[in-house]
This record gives C-alpha cells, structure tokens and sequence, in this order.
C-alpha cells in the first residue's frame, strides 16, 4: 500500500494531523482498497522562511492590495 506524504506549513495540532492521517487513510482505503494497516501517513513541518511560490517566499510580507477600489 501507498505512502502519503504530507508537507504543510508547521503550526497544525497534533489533533489535526490525527485527523488528517485518519481521512488519508480511509480515503486510500476506500479508493485502492487494501487495510488500514498498509497505509503509511508522513507529515513534514515546513516553516514559512524555508517554503518558496512565485519566487517570493511565505514568511515575507503581502504586498498592500493595489488601489482599483
């Protein structure tokens, strides 16, 4: 069975990971059949400093809304 591997901006609960690892696995187990205990769930804490899009990276500033309004 699969390997699901989860990268997330860190800051989430121990109970939402539970939470998450839990609808992972029953949705991995309802899609490709299979038992719960072939489903493995890793989660990867990533801070905001280390996560790039666009070229500008999470933990800088928005920039101010452009002024159409």
């Amino acid at each position: 069975m699969p390997t699901i591997r989860v990268e997330l901006f860190e800051g989430r609960t121990v109970e939402q990971k539970r939470e998450l690892a839990q609808a992972l696995t029953d949705a991995t187990v309802r899609t490709l059949g299979g038992s719960p205990d072939g489903v493995d769930v890793l989660f990867f804490d990533v801070a905001r400093h280390d996560w790039a899009t666009g070229g500008k990276l999470w933990s800088d500033p928005a920039p101010p809304p452009s002024g159409n309004g």
